[in-house]
C-alpha cells in the first residue's frame, strides 16, 4: 500500500482511536478558503465542507442599513440629546434615543456542503482510527476489511485549492460510494462522468441564533440583488483505477485499488471579496470554474498535490516551535494523553502548536475573509453569534500569536477586512456621528458591516460601543512593529491609522473638568450599579476608551515619524493626547473600569476591558508604571479563575505580563479541561457555567468559539519572551512545574527572532537574530539585563548572563 502521507520524524500528531460521532470530535483541515471537518469512520464516512466566502447578505446591505436608520431619525443632532442626558444620568432617555441607532445584525457565516463515503468490501470492517498531523495539515486514517488494509488521507491544498482525499488499498480491491450535499438551497445539480456538482443560492439575510421569533430566519432571493446574484458552486472531482459511474447525484466506484477526490468551490462573494475586475458573471460560469479548480487540481496527481501541500504549510508552520517539557514528536492520543491532565507539559506543547495550526488553515493571504468566532469551520446554519467579527475582543484574540509566533502573513485577511469595514465606516461616521474618518462598532462581516446592531432593541452594553475599528486597527502597528515593513505601514496602515485617529478626534468632546470625554462610552457587555440602585451601561469615558485612544494616538505619532510624515491630523493628535484621561485606581486598590467609582454588578465578569491597556496595549508595564501593575493584579484576583476560552486565554497573558507564572499556569490547567455536560449549550452569562475543550481541542464559550484556541497560543508566547516597550525579556513567566523546554524561532518588535533552551529551570542558551536592519535592543533574564546589538541578517548567541558566547568562553 502507498502511504501518501510524508510524517517527519519530528511531527505532532493528534490521535482518536473512533470515528466522529459528532461535529465536535471531527478533526478540522483547511487552506485559508477552503476547510473540512473530517469524521472518518468504516460505513458512511463524512467530510463537512465550508467556503470561507459563504456568507448570507449582500455588498448593498450595509448602505442600505444606514439609510434606514437615518430615516428613523438616528445622526448628529440626536446624537447631541443623547449625550445630554448620560451628563443628567437620564438613562432611560439616553437609551430610548440610541435604540434608533441600531441596524439590524451583521451577516452569518454558513455551512456550504458535505461530502459522503461508504467503502465497501468482503470481510469484517474495522476502523484503525485518525490522526491529525499538526505539522503538514494531514488527517490519516488506517481501515480494515477483512485483513484488507485501507489507507485514507485528507488534506486542504492551497496551491491547487482543493480538498483533497486520497484513498489507497493495500491488496484486493474495495468499491465506493460517494454523495455531495449542501444544507443551503439548492439551484443546481448536475451528475456526469466527471464526478458531482451543485450549485446552491446563498441567503441574501440570516438572523442570529439568539434572535426568538423570527418569522424567516434565513432568507432567500429569487432574483439578484443589484448587481449581486448570491450563488455559489462546488465541484467534486474523480480518479480512480475502478469502474466509475454516475447518476442521480450518486457516484459509484467499483473494484478500485486507488482513488483521488477533489472538492473546489467558486462564489460570488469571493469574487465580491477580492474586488474583481473581471468577476465571474454567470451562475453557469461559477460551476464551470469550481469544475476547472477540482480538475486541474485532480490532474496533478495524489504525490505532487501531497508534495506541493506540504511545501506550502510546512514552510509557515516549520517558522516556529516550542517544546514545553522534552516530549514533542510523536502520536498523543486526545482523550487519554492531552485532555486526561495527565501531562501538563505535552498539553501546553499541543495547545500551542495547535493554534497556530488552526490560524495557519484558517487565514491566509488571499484566501479571503479573516478567521471569525469558528475559524472557518461551521455546520449550522444559525451558528452561535452568527459566527462573525465581534470586535471587542474576540477578533483581536485570533490574531494575538500571528506575528510572535512565525505566522506573520497569516495577518493580511485582517486587514483586507479592516480596508472594507474603513469604507463603509466613513458613510456611518459623516451621516450618524458628523465625523471624520472611519468608525466600527461591535460587530462587523464580510461585507464590513460598520453600523450598531440590534435592531433597536440590543442592549447598550455591547451593541453601543464605537471603539471597535480603534481596537482592530491596532493590529496595522502590530505588523509594522514586528516586521520594520514600511511599505506597508505607508500604503495600507497609515491611511487606516490616520483615518481612525480622526474619527477618535472629531468624537471626543470637551468635558466639564477639561479633559476630553467620549459619550456615550460603554465597558463591552459590563454593568455598573447607578446612584438609584439599577444596572447601567451607559457613561463617558470609561477606561478602555482612553486606553484604545491613547494607544492609537501614541501610534499614528510614531507612525507619522517613520515615514516623515507632517499634517493637521497630526498636530491635532499632539493637541488632544495629554486631554486623554489616565488610568485610575479605585479606592479598593484595583484598575477601575468606568469614569466613576462604579460598583460592578458582576465583580466577577468575563470581560476585563480595562484591562487592555496591560496587555496587549503595553501602557502598563510592572517595571514602569509599578502601581497601575499592582492595581492590575488586584483587578484580575477580584476577578477569579474560570470562565470561557477566550476569557481563559486572555487572563493567561495578563498574568504572563505581570510576570505571575504560577497564576498564568493554574489557569491554563482550568482551560484545558474537557468541557462537561452539553457541548451545544450557551453558557449562562453569570459566569456560573465554565467553558473546556471539546474532544477536538477546540475551545469553547460554551458553545464552540475558535478564539479561545488563538488566544492560548499567544498567552504560552508570552509566558516565554516579551518584547514590549524597549525590553526584550526572556522567561518572564515561567512556571516552576515546567522545568525543561526550548522555543525556536519566536518573533519579537523590531524585527528580532529568539530561540532559546532551559534546562532545570534554568536558561541554558539564548539566541537572537535580526530578521532586517542592523538592531541594538535591552536583553532581560530574570535580574540580568545587557544591550544586544544584532547586525542585519547575522545572530548573536548569549548564555545565562547574557554574555556572548565567545565572550564567556574567554
Amino acid at each position: 500500500m502507498t502511504n501518501h502521507q510524508a510524517d517527519a520524524p519530528d511531527d505532532l500528531r493528534l490521535a482518536w482511536p473512533d470515528p466522529a460521532a459528532s461535529w465536535v470530535e471531527a478533526a478540522p483541515v483547511g487552506n485559508g478558503r477552503l476547510g473540512a471537518m473530517v469524521f472518518g469512520g468504516t460505513g458512511r464516512s463524512r467530510w463537512q465542507l465550508n467556503d470561507a466566502t459563504v456568507w448570507s447578505g449582500t455588498p448593498d446591505g450595509p448602505a442600505t442599513a444606514l439609510a434606514d436608520v437615518l430615516a428613523a431619525g438616528a445622526g448628529p443632532d440626536r446624537l447631541g440629546e443623547v449625550r445630554a442626558a448620560i451628563r443628567n444620568a437620564d438613562y432611560r432617555r439616553a437609551e430610548s434615543l440610541l435604540m434608533s441607532f441600531e441596524g439590524p445584525y451583521s451577516q452569518e457565516y454558513l455551512p456550504f456542503a458535505d461530502l459522503w463515503m461508504s467503502l465497501d468490501a468482503e470481510g469484517e470492517a474495522h476502523y484503525g482510527g485518525r490522526t491529525l498531523n499538526l505539522d503538514n495539515g494531514v488527517v490519516a486514517e488506517d481501515l480494515d476489511f477483512g485483513g484488507q488494509a485501507v489507507r485514507r488521507s485528507t488534506w486542504v491544498s492551497r496551491p491547487a485549492q482543493a480538498v483533497c482525499v486520497s484513498v489507497a488499498v493495500e491488496a484486493g480491491t474495495v468499491d465506493m460510494r460517494l454523495e455531495l450535499s449542501s444544507p443551503l438551497r439548492i439551484a443546481h445539480q448536475v451528475t456526469d462522468r466527471a464526478g458531482l456538482s451543485l450549485g446552491v443560492d446563498v441567503p441574501v439575510d440570516g438572523a442570529p441564533r439568539h434572535e426568538e421569533g423570527i418569522a424567516e430566519p434565513l432568507r432567500y432571493a429569487d432574483t439578484p440583488t443589484g448587481s449581486y446574484d448570491p450563488f455559489a458552486a462546488m465541484a467534486l472531482r474523480i480518479d480512480t483505477d475502478g469502474r466509475l459511474t454516475t447518476e442521480a447525484g450518486v457516484a459509484t466506484v467499483t473494484g478500485m485499488t486507488h482513488a483521488l477526490l477533489t472538492f473546489s468551490t467558486s462564489t460570488s462573494a469571493a469574487d465580491v471579496w477580492a474586488g474583481s475586475v473581471e468577476p465571474v458573471s454567470s451562475r453557469q460560469g461559477h460551476l464551470e470554474a469550481a469544475e476547472a479548480l477540482a480538475a486541474d487540481a485532480l490532474a496533478v496527481g495524489t504525490d505532487e498535490l501531497l508534495r506541493s501541500h506540504e511545501a506550502d504549510l510546512r514552510s509557515l508552520l516549520g517558522t516556529t516551535t516550542v517544546e514545553i517539557g522534552t516530549r514533542r514528536a510523536g502520536t498523543f492520543d486526545v482523550a487519554a494523553d492531552i485532555l486526561s491532565g495527565n501531562d501538563e507539559l505535552l498539553t501546553a506543547t499541543v495547545i500551542f502548536q495547535l493554534g497556530r495550526y488552526l490560524l495557519a488553515s484558517s487565514s491566509r493571504p488571499g484566501s479571503g475573509p479573516p478567521a471569525n468566532l469558528q475559524g472557518i469551520w461551521n455546520a449550522d446554519l444559525r451558528p452561535a453569534w452568527s459566527s462573525n467579527y465581534t470586535t471587542n475582543i474576540n477578533t483581536e484574540m485570533n490574531y494575538w500569536a500571528a506575528e510572535t509566533t512565525g505566522l506573520s502573513e497569516c495577518h493580511a485577511p485582517l486587514f483586507d477586512l479592516l480596508d472594507k469595514l474603513a469604507d463603509n465606516g466613513t458613510q456611518v461616521a459623516r451621516q450618524l456621528y458628523g465625523a471624520r474618518g472611519w468608525v466600527g462598532h461591535h460587530n462587523t462581516d464580510m461585507w464590513g458591516w460598520a453600523l450598531p446592531v440590534g435592531r433597536g432593541h440590543g442592549n447598550p452594553s455591547w451593541a453601543i460601543w464605537m471603539m471597535g475599528g480603534v481596537w482592530l486597527v491596532q493590529h496595522v502597528w502590530d505588523h509594522y512593529e514586528f516586521t520594520l515593513d514600511t511599505a506597508f505601514l505607508r500604503e495600507r496602515g497609515w491611511p487606516l491609522l490616520r483615518g481612525c485617529a480622526e474619527f477618535c478626534l472629531d468624537w471626543l468632546v470637551d468635558g466639564e473638568d477639561g479633559w476630553l470625554d467620549t459619550i456615550p462610552s460603554t465597558s463591552p457587555e459590563n454593568l455598573f450599579v447607578s446612584a438609584a440602585g439599577g444596572p447601567e451601561s451607559l457613561t463617558y469615558s470609561v477606561a478602555m476608551d482612553m486606553s484604545l485612544i491613547r494607544a492609537l494616538f501614541t501610534r499614528c505619532l510614531k507612525a507619522a515619524d517613520v515615514l516623515g510624515i507632517d499634517d493637521a491630523v497630526r498636530a491635532e493628535i499632539e493637541a488632544a493626547l495629554p486631554r486623554l484621561r489616565p488610568p485610575a485606581i479605585t479606592p479598593g486598590g484595583w484598575l477601575q473600569e468606568w469614569v466613576d467609582d462604579f460598583t460592578e454588578q458582576d465583580p466577577t465578569h468575563r470581560h476585563m476591558s480595562q484591562m487592555v491597556a496591560l496587555y496587549p496595549l503595553d501602557q502598563i508595564d510592572p517595571a514602569v508604571t509599578p502601581e497601575l501593575a499592582v492595581a492590575a493584579r488586584n483587578l484580575l484576583d477580584r476577578r477569579g479563575p474560570g470562565a470561557m476560552g477566550w476569557s481563559w486565554a486572555w487572563k493567561v497573558a495578563l498574568r504572563a505580563r505581570l510576570g505571575d507564572a504560577g497564576t498564568a499556569r493554574e489557569l491554563l490547567l482550568e482551560a484545558t479541561r474537557p468541557l462537561p455536560g452539553d457541548p451545544t449549550r450557551y453558557a449562562a452569562v453569570d459566569g456560573s457555567e465554565w467553558g473546556g475543550l471539546l474532544p477536538n481541542l477546540l475551545s469553547t464559550h460554551p458553545p464552540f468559539q475558535i478564539d479561545g484556541n488563538y488566544g492560548f497560543t499567544g498567552a504560552l508566547a508570552e509566558m516565554l519572551v516579551q518584547s514590549h516597550g524597549t525590553v526584550l525579556r526572556v522567561l518572564p513567566a515561567l512556571p516552576a512545574e515546567w522545568p525543561d523546554g526550548s522555543a525556536r524561532g519566536l518573533r519579537c518588535r523590531g524585527g528580532l527572532e529568539v530561540d532559546l533552551v532551559w534546562r532545570a529551570g534554568e536558561l541554558t542558551d539564548l539566541t537572537i537574530r535580526s530578521l532586517g536592519a542592523d538592531r541594538t535592543t535591552s536583553v532581560a533574564y530574570r535580574e540580568r539585563t545587557a544591550e544586544v546589538s544584532v547586525e542585519a541578517g547575522q545572530e548573536v548567541r548569549l548564555d545565562p548572563a547574557l554574555r556572548r558566547h565567545a565572550e564567556a568562553r574567554g
